[in-house]
């Protein structure tokens, strides 16, 4: 006997489209990455720039991805995405040319916080046209994959800068690499064939809702929870390994731990997430990331701290697409770009607390504080997914978890 193909498995999920916007979403975060590890010593080497200016100056582009998100949800949903994509894609390419060109320190302060503008804007339009271009019976499952290309650019782009750096000491080598790759996305996107769509009902009074999924509101301050303690380690670890276990590499080798735990969950919980277990996926990545957090907390050695990131990666690989799918599949077809700009400014939110208060805790107290304080917020956010989150999603979409 034959066994029966799914429709799910009949549907080609690597589809012309879906290639182009996975590549070009590789290429935007492979090339913002290349330069962020290095902008603090090409600061200080090259305008004299002490920690405190520094950390002022590379703030900025975070304001301004917070800011323009929501925004641009509005214009992906009203107007022709292809269009937005392509527009906020060449300007995110850009503002590449703008590093090399800036000759003051406060001139390169502009250029960095302006690229933050079309980063937000272009990482919103892309994956709402990657949802677009998938079957929905394959939809969950291509979110799972689309976001391995975040994952593998952050874990090899800055491998690539520093080697880069260290055989060459050129940091124009660097903004002509990233200028490259940023222009090469914009070119893959410019084949995208998109079907046309209805537009969003306009009204003449502009409401919250356009701007912001209000109704996913409570899952948004759950998911800022879990980013939280992912701004907290992601943002110190370096000191951390360096000051307390005298790693000086310890970073690297823990980012890409999380790399391999993210494409491992990824691969392994596309199936689930195909047969629309997206609950259940998000249930298990919670459940795991809590683990390898309290962990990173609790075990101060070298275990601890390798193992934490394989476990974390392990469990944000779950937990991360079967929250998007949760968010676009509230927000429904013509508001996917407002869902994923909702899911996007949590996430935002919760690291930029994240970075602010890890650093205010570790500064009066000790790192040790502050990773508990991370595990403390996390298990908060896995609190109110299962008290609150996963039963509004059943009521308001339907599950079989």
């Amino acid at each position: 006997m034959f066994r029966k193909t799914s429709s799910a498995e009949r549907e080609v999920l690597w589809n012309g489209n879906y290639l182009r916007v996975w590549s070009a979403n590789f290429m935007i975060f492979f090339s913002f990455m290349l330069l962020t590890p290095l902008l603090p010593l090409y600061l200080s080497e090259s305008f004299g720039a002490d920690k405190h200016t520094i950390g002022v100056v590379l703030s900025g582009y975070t304001i301004a991805v917070m800011l323009v998100r929501p925004f641009s949800g509005y214009l992906v949903d009203s107007f022709s995405r292809r269009k937005v994509l392509l527009v906020t894609y060449f300007l995110f390419f850009l503002c590449f040319i703008g590093y090399p060109l800036a000759g003051t320190l406060w001139l390169f302060a502009l250029v960095r916080t302006l690229h933050g503008l079309p980063f937000g804007a272009t990482t919103v339009a892309n994956t709402t046209v990657a949802i677009d271009v998938l079957h929905p019976a394959r939809r969950a499952e291509g979110i799972g994959y689309y976001g391995l290309s975040n994952n593998v650019a952050t874990a090899l782009s800055p491998m690539l800068a520093l080697a880069l750096y260290e055989w060459t000491g050129s940091f124009e080598l660097l903004f002509v690499l990233a200028i490259a790759v940023a222009g090469s996305g914009y070119v893959i996107n410019r084949g995208l064939k998109l079907k046309p769509r209805e537009p969003v009902p306009t009204t003449k009074k502009l409401s919250l809702d356009r701007f912001i999924l209000v109704k996913a509101l409570g899952m948004g301050v759950s998911f800022a929870c879990l980013s939280f303690s992912y701004g907290v380690i992601s943002t110190y670890i370096a000191l951390y390994a360096k000051e307390e276990l005298g790693l000086l590499s310890g970073s690297g080798v823990f980012f890409l731990l999380i790399a391999l735990g993210l494409i491992v969950s990824r691969l392994y919980g596309g199936r689930s997430l195909r047969q629309g277990r997206v609950l259940h996926n998000a249930t298990l990545g919670l459940l795991v990331s809590l683990v390898g957090y309290l962990l990173f907390a609790g075990v101060h050695n070298y275990w601890g701290f390798f193992g934490a990131a394989l476990i974390i990666g392990l469990g944000n690989g779950h937990m991360f697409p079967a929250f998007q799918t949760m968010f676009i599949n509230l927000g429904g077809s013509q508001k996917r770009g407002t869902a994923n700009s909702t899911m996007l400014v949590s996430w935002d939110v919760g690291m930029g607390l994240g970075v602010f208060l890890g650093g205010v805790v570790a500064e009066y107290t000790t790192f040790y504080h502050a990773f508990w304080m991370a595990w403390a917020v996390n298990a908060l956010g896995v609190l109110l997914y299962f008290v609150y989150v996963r039963g509004f999603y059943r009521r308001e979409v339907g599950s079989d978890n």
